[in-house]
């Protein structure tokens, strides 16, 4: 079996504490045999704190020159975590297509330009027109925009919304569905993002009922990212990610070679 974190972050994010060789490091201490480093680019928003990767080049070549480093002793991958909106498929394209990336995550970091992590874009609205919005931008993207592997934390809304309780799934399951049918019908995965663990979230993000939803609906591609934006949280609780994951019938965990799935048996 291969152990795989394919979500993390390095101080190439605005807020990312770990060097790409601080965090490769820490993933041979914990005896992984495959990282993907995925820093952020969330361009067009905005917000106190704007994740865009201020040089290009140099995080390329950076991921490269430290590939080369641990060759044999690890396998480090190019990635990229990109929030998108339904307006800004044209500039990822074109940026998804200048580089050598190996792996993109699709996330929906903000709606209206207003980060989820700031509270703007909740005011006014209660939860279930929140969640809905969400979901419903979610569709939109996936819809409209190929060029990823992907989608990051599905329900991300869960982790930021600032209300008493998450509401249930079921409320908007119709949604949700028709999300994972093109997913599916695109040859495109999610994540399973155990900063659930991180943040005291109830369920795993997303979560099983989603998880178990997309298997049902014949998903077969899927990652495990930590989400880890420092050492200490790599890799967080995958033992039992990869007993659930084979729990419920999975029998592969995916890795990507140039935007190619490689599935690894559980």
């Amino acid at each position: 079996m291969i152990t795989s974190d394919y979500h993390m972050h390095t101080t190439f994010s605005g807020d990312g504490e770990g060097t790409p060789e601080e965090m490769t490091e820490a993933a041979l201490r914990k005896k992984l045999q495959a990282i993907c480093i995925t820093d952020h680019e969330d361009y067009g928003q905005t917000g106190k704190e704007v994740m865009v990767l201020s040089d290009y080049e140099k995080y390329v070549h950076t991921i490269q020159d430290v590939r080369e480093t641990y060759k044999g002793r690890l396998e480090i991958n190019l990635g990229i975590e990109i929030g998108l909106r339904e307006d800004l498929g044209v500039h990822y394209r074109e940026f998804i297509g200048k580089y050598p990336f190996d792996f993109v995550i699709c996330s929906q970091h903000a709606i209206d330009k207003m980060d989820l992590y700031y509270n703007d874009f909740f005011e006014s609205k209660d939860a279930y027109t929140a969640y809905d919005i969400y979901y419903k931008e979610y569709l939109n993207i996936v819809k409209n925009y190929k060029d990823y592997n992907t989608l990051g934390h599905l329900d991300l809304i869960k982790r930021y919304g600032p209300y008493d309780e998450i509401l249930d799934d079921d409320y908007f399951i119709d949604i949700i569905t028709e999300i994972l049918r093109q997913v599916i019908y695109d040859g495109k995965g999610i994540e399973i993002n155990t900063s659930c663990f991180k943040y005291n979230l109830p369920d795993l993000t997303p979560s099983r009922k989603i998880i178990e939803l997309y298997k049902s609906l014949g998903g077969e591609i899927i990652t495990t990212g930590s989400d880890a934006h420092a050492t200490g949280f790599l890799a967080c609780n995958f033992k039992y990610i990869y007993d659930y994951l084979k729990s419920i019938g999975f029998e592969y965990v995916c890795t990507f070679d140039k935007m190619k799935p490689l599935f690894n048996k559980i």
